[in-house]
């Protein structure tokens, strides 16, 4: 068994509302006398994908009495206008959906310690602020599954992970592949490509039509939109023969011949439980995701009895501690 390693507010515009639907959506039609709750996403919450999630998080804590917002498709250098925006419009509690946008977090967060943030971030940050809670997506532990799924379900011994970007939770993703790969007694290599765009379908169809020429009979992807291009490459490919699996929501439906399994993504739960904390006064903290705590696995219905009991057993070997998934976020060679 492998170690384990551990790795001032702007002027306001004139309405803040105003601001926050031409960055693409708000919602702030319940809540009553609830906390006032902000989500700021990368993406577009019609997704289907990571950013839909948020919005359901969201929605969830509508439902328990908070009054929420939200920003869409923020990039990288508009986000620490945004969360100003929201600390200007009175919310109680911002919450920022992608690891991209921790370092804006904390920053905001320490320059006004009243308000409560959450951030996302692969692993435990140092110098973590007294009013930010962390979401450590633990991306990495997930993944072995779907290394043992992998190796059981390939006949050529040839398994392809087709990332975004090559970043350091991608990196910890593949060697979780391969540590899975390692266990699970098969004979198989791994192969990881990254297209540099997780939303970018063209690029993902040829990676994908590239790795199956090159034999590679699985492909893990680690995409959002881009997954359908994935899909499309695997389209006209025998089936039972070669598998592709996806992550944060089911998106089978898209090729379920070749669908092998999801790698699931619930952050309702997360979400309410840093709300509860908060509610009940503790202002930091890092809450990690994992089986049962806002993750799972989900196989597919095609998938032949052997490979799903032997996925289902690495699932239930992480949970129980008798396997621990070395967080190993080192660049891939």
């Amino acid at each position: 068994m492998r170690p384990v390693r551990r790795l001032a507010a702007v002027a306001a515009a004139l309405s803040l509302g105003l601001a926050l639907t031409a960055c693409g959506g708000s919602d702030e039609s319940g809540g009553g006398g609830g906390d006032k709750v902000a989500g700021i996403f990368s993406g577009p919450v019609t997704d289907a994908d990571l950013n839909a999630l948020g919005l359901d998080a969201l929605k969830a804590a509508e439902k328990d009495g908070a009054e929420i917002s939200y920003a869409e498709s923020v990039a990288v250098p508009d986000i620490e206008g945004k969360l100003r925006q929201y600390v200007s419009g009175g919310y109680s509690v911002v919450w920022t959906h992608g690891s991209q946008f921790y370092d804006a977090t904390a920053k905001v967060a320490a320059e006004n310690p009243d308000v409560n943030f959450i951030a996302e971030f692969d692993g435990v940050p140092e110098d973590q602020p007294e009013n930010l809670w962390v979401i450590d997506r633990n991306f990495h532990t997930v993944f072995y599954p779907l290394g043992v799924l992998a190796a059981n379900l390939s006949s050529s011994g040839k398994v392809g992970y087709l990332g975004g970007l090559s970043l350091p939770f991608s990196y910890a993703e593949v060697h979780a592949l391969e540590q899975g790969i390692e266990d699970s007694g098969k004979d198989a290599d791994l192969k990881p490509v990254w297209t540099g765009d997780f939303n970018d379908t063209v690029k993902a169809t040829q990676f994908t039509s590239q790795l199956l020429s090159g034999g590679n009979d699985v492909i893990v992807t680690s995409l959002n939109l881009g997954v359908v291009g994935a899909f499309e490459a695997m389209k006209g490919t025998p089936a039972g023969k070669n598998w592709i699996t996806v992550k944060y929501t089911d998106k089978s439906a898209n090729d379920p011949e070749h669908y092998a399994a999801t790698v699931l993504y619930d952050f309702a739960k997360p979400l309410q439980a840093i709300l509860d904390e908060i509610e009940g006064g503790t202002r930091t903290g890092v809450y990690v995701m994992g089986f049962g705590k806002g993750a799972d696995v989900s196989i597919g219905d095609n998938v032949p009895a052997e490979a799903k009991k032997a996925a289902e057993q690495a699932v239930a070997d992480v949970e129980s501690g008798a396997t621990e998934v070395e967080l190993d976020q080192s660049e891939v060679k």
